[in-house]
C-alpha cells in the first residue's frame, strides 16, 4: 500500500523522505479527503492482461497514454528536467501517472498549505486533481518509468505558484470546501 506523510521544513536534498520529527504517516483516506488524491494498486507485471487498467481508463476516459523514463541516461536535460518538476505548480487537467519501474516522491499540499509526500512505487496509479498544487522528485535511486495517461491529447503545462486566480485552482478549491461541508 502507498505510504504517504507530512513532511518537514528541511532544505537537505529533496530526494530524502523528509519525515516530521516525530513521522505523521497519512492514510489513503485522509489523503483522499484532505487532497482528492486518488490510489490505485496494480500489477505492474499484468496490467495488459489483467484489465484494471482498463477498466480504470474506461471509467476515467482516458484515451492516451505514453511511457516517460526519469533517469540520467534517459531523459534529455536530465537535470534541468528534474529541477522544473520540483517547482510548486498546477495543471488544468488531473495528473495521472502509473509508475512501472523504479520510485520516487509527489509532494501535494493539503488544505492547510502543508506539504504532503507521497511515495511512488511499482504498481501505484495516482491521480492528482486538475488544480492542486504540487511537485515531484525522484528519490535517492535516481529512476522511475511511468506511464502517463490522459483524457484526449496530452496538454501538459505546469502553471507555478502563485496560479490561485486560473479557474482550475479555483474549481479546486470550491470542490475541497464542498467535501467538508
Amino acid at each position: 500500500m502507498v505510504r504517504a506523510w507530512y513532511m518537514d521544513d528541511s532544505l537537505d536534498d529533496q530526494r530524502l523522505e523528509h519525515h516530521r520529527s516525530p513521522p505523521e504517516f497519512v492514510n489513503l483516506e485522509k489523503l483522499a479527503t484532505d487532497t482528492g488524491v486518488l490510489y490505485w494498486k496494480l500489477n505492474p507485471e499484468k496490467y495488459e492482461s489483467d484489465g484494471t487498467l482498463d477498466k480504470i481508463k474506461t471509467d476515467r476516459g482516458y484515451t492516451y497514454t505514453d511511457l516517460i523514463n526519469v533517469c540520467p541516461e534517459k531523459l534529455p536535460n536530465y537535470e534541468e528536467k528534474l529541477k522544473s518538476f520540483f517547482e510548486e505548480h498546477l495543471h488544468t487537467d488531473e495528473e495521472i501517472r502509473f509508475v512501472l519501474e523504479g520510485s520516487g516522491y509527489f509532494d501535494v499540499r493539503d488544505g492547510a498549505d502543508q506539504w504532503i509526500r507521497i511515495e511512488v512505487v511499482p504498481g501505484d496509479l495516482l491521480v492528482l486533481p486538475a488544480g492542486i498544487y504540487h511537485r515531484f522528485t525522484l528519490d535517492a535511486k535516481n529512476y522511475i518509468k511511468a506511464m502517463r495517461l490522459f483524457v484526449g491529447e496530452p496538454v501538459w503545462t505546469p502553471h507555478n505558484r502563485p496560479a490561485d486566480e486560473m479557474e482550475a485552482r479555483k474549481q479546486y478549491i470550491i470542490q475541497q470546501k464542498n467535501h467538508f461541508k
